[in-house]
């Protein structure tokens, strides 16, 4: 974030740390960090196959690489004076890690499960256990592709699901995150 950057009204007390992506062993690292006391940041995760986006089935998924959403998702994140964390990974138990981790360190968690939308009792699990407000995206529109693809064990777990919007969804669900936090701070301040 430039020095000489503006700060959204109300989110003085944001102290936000940004880096390049660092793509390392299969998996975009964070990007972006946001410490106050209020957790607010967003963890954004990307599941199997998603580091190929841009190359693999381009007429289904778009061109777009997961570092051109990850910019795209951290502009946006910064306008909202929200932190931006930005992971994918091919491996289920590294993602549940990420997700027990995300109870801690985070206000709300974006997730494009992939493939695992539709085989992972164990995200599922791990998302109901950190309580935290979920959305589910995907590029494509799961429900007029195969049959296999119309269940999402994920689905229970959120609290909306946006898919068939390409990369839009990942901003569609900042937005509705960050109307979620401001929500939340409204409601603590008020009984302050």
């Amino acid at each position: 974030m430039p020095r000489n950057a503006r700060v959204a009204p109300g989110m003085s007390a944001v102290v936000s740390r940004y880096r390049e992506t660092n793509y390392n062993h299969g998996r975009y690292m964070a990007t972006g960090a946001c410490t106050n006391t209020m957790r607010e940041s967003l963890l954004i995760l990307n599941g199997p196959n998603l580091n190929l986006l841009g190359t693999r089935q381009p007429e289904v998924y778009g061109r777009e690489t997961l570092g051109d959403i990850e910019a795209h998702c951290t502009q946006v994140g910064q306008g909202f004076g929200i932190g931006i964390d930005f992971r994918q990974s091919n491996h289920e138990g590294e993602i549940v890690d990420w997700i027990h981790e995300a109870r801690t360190k985070h206000a709300g968690i974006i997730i494009n499960p992939g493939a695992y939308s539709h085989t992972s009792v164990a995200i599922l699990d791990a998302l109901l256990s950190v309580d935290l407000p979920t959305v589910e995206v995907h590029l494509s529109n799961i429900h007029q592709r195969e049959e296999f693809r119309h269940h999402s064990y994920v689905s229970r777990a959120a609290k909306g699901v946006i898919c068939g919007f390409g990369s839009l969804g990942y901003i569609l669900a900042l937005q509705a995150l960050a109307a979620e936090i401001k929500s939340r701070n409204q409601q603590a301040m008020a009984q302050a």
